[in-house]
C-alpha cells in the first residue's frame, strides 16, 4: 500500500464474476508458457503504472480536476512479513466498470481504448504509452497466489477493489483510497521469495525500465524510499544536448565494458517507420570467458520500454555493436516475444545494418584509425562475407588483409592496382598463424616470381572466399589448390638430372607412403623447400580440412599430394638411395612428416617422427670439431 491509501480488506464480500473465457486461455499461456524470465512481470506492471500516468497527465489537458500530483510517482513497497508486494502509481486509475471490462476481458483495454482518444490530438499533447494494460497485467500471476487491485478513477471519489486468485474468477467490492490512481497488492507465491528483496527488484527495475521518464522508488527495509531509474531516455534527447561524458557513462551501463567507444551512432528515423539508435562499437575488444554469443545484442525498446535484447536488430557479424533502438511503431502486447516475425522489425534491422555500414565505410577511408576498429573485430566482420549476400561485395571493399609483399593491412582495391598486367586473379593463402604463413613453403614459387598473395588466418578465412567467389571481376584463387597457374608467369627449365630424378623418387615414395597420399608428383613451385603438401584442385583445401576435423565434422576421405622439389639436393640424393638400392621407407615418412609440419600440423605419429630424425642424424658424418 502507499501511504496515501487505506482499502476494504480483498475478503470483504464482493461481487463475483467470471474471466472471460479469452482471459481463461490467456492466464494459462502467461503463467506457464509466454514468458521465459518471470521478473518480467515487473516490467509489465511498472509499464502499465507509467502508461496510467501518462494518460492521466493527457486527460488533464482538458479536465483540471484530473490533474496530476505534484510528487506524481511509481512506487514499488515489498514487505516480507506480510508476503506482499505493492506496485502504486498516481494515474489515471479505473472505476468499477472499467476494472470488469480491462481485466476481466481482452476485448479492450485501458491502454487501446485510451489510444483511440490520441487520434486527433495535437502531437506535442500525445504522451508516451507505454503497455497495453489488459495483456501484461496478468504476468503477475507468474509470482503470485492472489492478485488485489484497489483504483480510484481521476475525478472521481469512488474506489473499487478488484481481486482474484487466477483460478477463472474475480471479485469486485467497494474500497478505499485517499487520491486517484492504482495499487496493484500481489500475494507473493513460495517459491517467488526474491520478489519481496528490494534489492532484487531495485536491480530488475534498472535492467528492465531504468529510462520510464516518471519516478520509480523502492522502499527499503527500513521504510526509506530510493529511486531506482534515472528516468531519462538519452537516445531520444537531441545529440548537442548529451556531452561526451554522458555518452561514455551510458556506453559503459549497456555494453558492461569499461573502455571508451570507438565510434559513436545517435540518429532519430521519421517517415514510413519512426526510431531512435543510439548504438556504439566498442574502443576495444571484450574479454570473453566462454564461446561468445553469435547473435546480436541490441537491446529493443519500445516508447521508452526495454523489451528485449535478443530481437536481431544487427546481423550476427554486427554482434560487437552495442546500444539501444527505440521506436514508436511496435505494440507492447503479448507478442512481444515474437517480434522477429513482424515487418515493421523487418525494416528497422535493416535500416539500422544500412547506417552501420555506412559508418564503418566512412571511418575506413582514415587508414590508422580505422586499423584500431580491425584488430578489434575484422574477424567478426568478415563473417558478414560469408554470410551476407546483400552486402558482400560492399562488405570486401572495407575489409582489410595481410600481405606477402606489403607491411600492414591492405584491401582488395589496393591489391588490384599492384597486380601483375598478366596477373588474372587474386591470390590468397589460409593457415591457422599470421606470423608463420610468410614462411610457408606454398608461397616460395610465388615469391620468387614477384606475385602478391594475401595471407589469411582466421578460421571464417577459409570460408568466406569461396563464397565472394569473385570482387570486380576477378576471382579468387587459394594458392594451395592453384599453384599450376603459376605456369604462366614462366619456371626455370627442368633440367635432365632432375627429370631422371623424378623418374625413380616418385614411384619410390608412392610405395613407401601408400594411402598416405593420393599422388605423389614434382614441381617447380619450390625453392627452398624439398616438399610441400597439396589439396586436390576440386574439394576443400587442406586448411578447411584441418578446420573441419577440429569442430568434429565428417571429413571427406581425401589423401593429400605431396609434391617434390626436383632441384634440392635431398631429392637429388634420395634419387641416388633409390639407384642404389638403399631402403628409403624412413626418409619417405619423414618427408612427409616434414611437409605437415611445414603446413602447420604434426606428424601422425610424433614418436616414431622423433625416432626416424634420430636415426638419420646419427648417420651424418662427425664434425672434426674446431681448428686452430
Amino acid at each position: 500500500m502507499t501511504e496515501n491509501t487505506t482499502t476494504t480488506p480483498p475478503e470483504a464480500a464482493g461481487e463475483q464474476h467470471e474471466f472471460s473465457a479469452e482471459v481463461g486461455r490467456l492466464l494459462d499461456l502467461v503463467v506457464h508458457a509466454l514468458y521465459s524470465e518471470r521478473e518480467i512481470f515487473l516490467r509489465e506492471l511498472v509499464a502499465n503504472a507509467a502508461d496510467a500516468t501518462d494518460k492521466r497527465r493527457f486527460e488533464a489537458l482538458t479536465d483540471g480536476a484530473r490533474a496530476l500530483p505534484d510528487d506524481a510517482k511509481i512506487r514499488i513497497n515489498p514487505d516480507k512479513d506480510a508476503r506482499l508486494l505493492t506496485i502504486s502509481d498516481d494515474g489515471a486509475g479505473m472505476s468499477k466498470e472499467e476494472l470488469a471490462r480491462n481485466l476481466g476481458t481482452i476485448a479492450r483495454s485501458g491502454t487501446r481504448a485510451f489510444g483511440e482518444e490520441l487520434a486527433n490530438a495535437r502531437p506535442e499533447d500525445k504522451p508516451s504509452l507505454i503497455g497495453q494494460f489488459g495483456v501484461g497485467f496478468y504476468a503477475a500471476f507468474m509470482v503470485a497466489d492472489r492478485v488485489d487491485v484497489i483504483s480510484r478513477r481521476a475525478g472521481s471519489d469512488e474506489a473499487w477493489c478488484w481481486s482474484s486468485t487466477g483460478k477463472g474468477n474475480y471479485t469486485i467490492s467497494p474500497a478505499t483510497r485517499d487520491r486517484a490512481g492504482t495499487d496493484i497488492i500481489m500475494h507473493i507465491k513460495e517459491d517467488a521469495n526474491d520478489f519481496l528483496d528490494s534489492w532484487q527488484l531495485e536491480s530488475i527495475v534498472r535492467k528492465w525500465a531504468d529510462h520510464i521518464s516518471w519516478p520509480i522508488t523502492i522502499v527499503k527495509d527500513d521504510g526509506a524510499e530510493t529511486s531506482a531509474n534515472k528516468g531519462t531516455a538519452l537516445w531520444r534527447k537531441p545529440r548537442g544536448e548529451i556531452d561526451a561524458e554522458q555518452l561514455n557513462e551510458f556506453y559503459r551501463h549497456v555494453s558492461h565494458n569499461f573502455d571508451t567507444p570507438w565510434a559513436t551512432l545517435h540518429w532519430h528515423a521519421e517517415g514510413t517507420m519512426e526510431f531512435s539508435a543510439l548504438l556504439f562499437i566498442p574502443g576495444s575488444k571484450p574479454f570473453e570467458f566462454a564461446e561468445p554469443v553469435r547473435e546480436s545484442q541490441i537491446r529493443l525498446h519500445v516508447r521508452r520500454m526495454f523489451i528485449t535484447d535478443d530481437a536481431g536488430l544487427l546481423p550476427p557479424w554486427l554482434r560487437f555493436v552495442t546500444g539501444v533502438v527505440d521506436t514508436e511503431d511496435l505494440p507492447l502486447n503479448v507478442s512481444r516475444e515474437m517480434l522477429q516475425a513482424t515487418p515493421v522489425l523487418a525494416r528497422i534491422r535493416k535500416a539500422v545494418t544500412n547506417r552501420v555500414i555506412s559508418e564503418l565505410k566512412t571511418r575506413s577511408k582514415d587508414e590508422a584509425d580505422f586499423e584500431k576498429f580491425w584488430d578489434n573485430f575484422g574477424p567478426t566482420f568478415k563473417e558478414g562475407i560469408w554470410d551476407d549476400g546483400e552486402h558482400r561485395t560492399e562488405l570486401a571493399t572495407i575489409a582489410r588483409f595481410r600481405s606477402s609483399t606489403q607491411d600492414g593491412w591492405t584491401t582488395l582495391d589496393a591489391y588490384l592496382e599492384r597486380r601483375k598486367p598478366e596477373q588474372e586473379a587474386i591470390y590468397y593463402l589460409t593457415g591457422d598463424r599470421t606470423e608463420m604463413l610468410p614462411s610457408s613453403p606454398q608461397l616460395e614459387g610465388f615469391r620468387a616470381r614477384g606475385i602478391e598473395v594475401l595471407l589469411l588466418s582466421d578460421p571464417v578465412d577459409s570460408f568466406w572466399p569461396e563464397r565472394l567467389g569473385v570482387y570486380k571481376d576477378t576471382p579468387l584463387r587459394n594458392i594451395s589448390q592453384f599453384h599450376t597457374d603459376l605456369e604462366k608467369f614462366g619456371a626455370p627449365e627442368e633440367t635432365q638430372a632432375e627429370k631422371d630424378a623424378l623418374e625413380v623418387v616418385i614411384p619410390a615414395l608412392k610405395e613407401a607412403l601408400g594411402d598416405a597420399v593420393s599422388d605423389v608428383k614434382g614441381t617447380n613451385r619450390l625453392v627452398n623447400s624439398a616438399v610441400v603438401l597439396a589439396a586436390p584442385e576440386s574439394g576443400p583445401d587442406l586448411q578447411m580440412l584441418r578446420l573441419m576435423k577440429r569442430s568434429g565434422q565428417q571429413v571427406p576421405d581425401t589423401a593429400p599430394v605431396l609434391q617434390v622439389n626436383p632441384a634440392h639436393p635431398l631429392i637429388a640424393d634420395l634419387a641416388t638411395r633409390v639407384r642404389n638400392g638403399d631402403p628409403v621407407q624412413d626418409i619417405a615418412l619423414t618427408l612427409m612428416d616434414m611437409a605437415r609440419i611445414q603446413d602447420g600440423e604434426s606428424p601422425k605419429d610424433p614418436t616414431g617422427f622423433a625416432q626416424r630424425l634420430t636415426t638419420i642424424l646419427t648417420r651424418l658424418p662427425l664434425s672434426d670439431g674446431p681448428q686452430g
